[in-house]
């Protein structure tokens, strides 16, 4: 876990604030690559630093520092008490009534103390891979990597509340391009930044990774050979490395609380949402059931404390389509008056937390993929985000996916190219006709979430199972 050099330096901090956090977070990221059989150098960063936060009245204030000494870590908390006092005359939010932690405890990912193999037994194995990738001449990119993350993260309040938390993340990739008579399709595993999960080697077996390379390059020669998309209105099967897109962008984003509140407006935009729909709104489907679930350890987003140091666990955000509650951590759940989750989370220690989605996932329903199949005379199966866009409201979208496959009278047919479709969120979630059962469930994560102003990237999970929509608009690409 963190050097405890740095858990004594924390034990001799001293403020004249209410209330004060420290919060340090060691990273180190390994990237290993194989393109085209070639190995591509190896890439290691390692970031470490804290944040110091402290109340005073209702002011709060911060301060980020690289020094993680005793002198570094004080002289940064002395910066984010001044800070605070500074601003308790003038504050929008009265941060003396605000819950403070009050529960220590720890957190380990999954098999996060299993070794990893070497450096060169990585390279052998995505090495594989790319080579079974290689079918046919008009395979003209074969790429196969995996990144490994490890971040040990210490907080620490001046109320004697420890928490420690250990997180090993683990995302392989595997990416094909074909080219034949000026067309260009790629195939990849999941999207490439779907496939990242918290745990050890077993990661690679949850998506398919052993044995991927011929398939995905087979799949993209199937693509050179397909004929566009048809337009039209069908029935619509999204497979869940797509769904992780479709809750990631209509459900996630607009129900994070500082967002519905306004703070997002002139950067990534605000949501159609209000905090008066909560308890009523019909968001979808009495088939919608939506969760937060940190509990659910081996997904990216994971965790027993969020970065506020509230105590995680799951809630429902949507209930027989529903809308239940916000993702709101403990400061917009006091400007709002409204219950929320524990999701106060930062990108890293230079940062301070603010509301973002985590683990967000769709319950799994009664249905197998075979009967969702079998009761669809015209429709179309989609797999794999490749593109996206929706209104800064996060209401109006418009996706792309990698693969599709049309239905017909019950059976998979005909393989088409540039699959597309759009819709409004809440009459899309409402048209949600039938919820694949656990056998269709699958778990996803991304590093890529970006909010923010300074900017903040960070991971989130998603697990859904495959879902069926009537009457989509779809589209095929250019």
């Amino acid at each position: 876990m963190i050097d405890e050099r740095w858990a004594q330096a924390a034990r001799t901090l001293k403020s004249g604030a209410d209330f004060w956090s420290l919060r340090i977070v060691d990273e180190t990221i390994d990237d290993h690559e194989v393109r085209n059989d070639i190995a591509q150098p190896l890439r290691t960063v390692r970031d470490r630093g804290a944040m110091l936060i402290a109340w005073v009245g209702a002011g709060a204030g911060y301060a980020a520092t690289a020094n993680l000494s005793a002198a570094g870590l004080q002289a940064a908390l002395d910066i984010a008490t001044a800070r605070a006092k500074a601003s308790a005359s003038l504050s929008l939010i009265d941060h003396s009534v605000i819950a403070r932690p009050a529960t220590s405890g720890e957190y380990v990912s999954p098999n996060a103390e299993h070794a990893l193999p070497s450096r060169r037994e990585w390279l052998e194995r995505l090495a594989h891979e790319c080579a079974a990738a290689n079918l046919d001449a008009r395979i003209v990119e074969r790429t196969a990597s995996v990144q490994l993350t490890q971040t040990d993260q210490f907080y620490i309040t001046g109320d004697g509340v420890r928490i420690d938390q250990r997180f090993r993340f683990v995302m392989p990739q595997l990416s094909v391009a074909a080219h034949a008579d000026g067309d260009t399709q790629v195939r990849t595993l999941n999207g490439n930044y779907g496939t990242l999960a918290q745990g050890g080697i077993e990661v690679l077996a949850r998506y398919g990774f052993d044995g991927a390379g011929a398939r995905i390059a087979d799949e993209a020669l199937q693509l050179l050979a397909a004929p566009n998309c048809p337009s039209g209105k069908r029935d619509l099967l999204l497979m869940p490395d797509q769904m992780m897109l479709q809750i990631h962008e209509s459900i996630g984003h607009p129900l994070e609380l500082d967002r519905i509140l306004g703070d997002e407006r002139n950067f990534a935009g605000w949501s159609f949402v209000k905090p008066e729909m909560f308890g009523h709104y019909r968001y979808g489907s009495d088939l919608l059931n939506v969760t937060f679930d940190p509990e659910l350890r081996e997904e990216a987003a994971a965790y027993a404390f969020d970065d506020d140091g509230t105590v995680a666990k799951k809630q429902y955000l949507i209930r027989d389509g529903v809308l239940e509650r916000p993702l709101g951590g403990a400061l917009s759940q006091q400007r709002a008056h409204l219950p929320g989750v524990a999701n106060s989370r930062a990108s890293n220690w230079n940062r301070p937390p603010i509301d973002r989605m985590a683990n967000l996932n769709i319950e799994p329903g009664t249905r197998t993929l075979d009967e969702m199949i079998g009761n669809i005379e015209h429709g179309i199966l989609m797999r794999t985000n490749t593109s996206w866009s929706i209104d800064d409201h996060r209401n109006k979208f418009q996706f792309g996916c990698e693969f599709g496959q049309l239905i017909e009278n019950g059976k998979l047919t005909q393989v088409v190219k540039q699959p597309n479709y759009r819709g409004i969120s809440a009459n899309f979630w409402r048209s949600l006709s039938a919820v694949g059962d656990a056998s269709t469930r699958q778990v996803f994560g991304t590093p890529m979430c970006g909010k923010g102003e300074p900017a903040q990237v960070i991971r989130v999970g998603h697990a859904s199972p495959a879902c069926v929509f009537s009457n989509i608009d779809v589209f095929g690409g250019a």
